[in-house]
């Protein structure tokens, strides 16, 4: 299985590990390029921004979000324009669940 990620601090990171170990491809994002970097030595794809992270996703896309509160919705806002009908966004953020319905 293909899934983006997008949040590579110790949840997003560790998570991106395990799906690779697991055998998925993953593709990575976080606005740390050092995050990035050390998770491709690892064997994931990465990108350099949210649309390349997008444009390297098959459809339907799978994307995973592991980031803090403070700019949860800032992320979602701006991947709002980059998906299409079918695409699917979990968040796995430590945010309440009610903030983000």
């Amino acid at each position: 299985m293909q899934i983006g990620m997008i949040g590579l601090g110790r949840m997003g990171a560790n998570m991106t590990r395990r799906l690779l170990r697991a055998g998925h491809n993953c593709v990575v994002y976080d606005r740390n390029a050092g995050a990035v970097a050390a998770l491709t030595l690892e064997g994931a794809t990465g990108a350099a921004s949210l649309q390349a992270l997008v444009e390297q996703l098959e459809a339907p896309r799978a994307l995973w979000l592991m980031l803090p509160v403070a700019v949860t919705d800032e992320v979602l806002e701006a991947l709002a324009p980059l998906l299409e009908a079918g695409d699917c966004l979990i968040d796995g953020g430590n945010s309440h669940y009610h903030d983000d319905i």
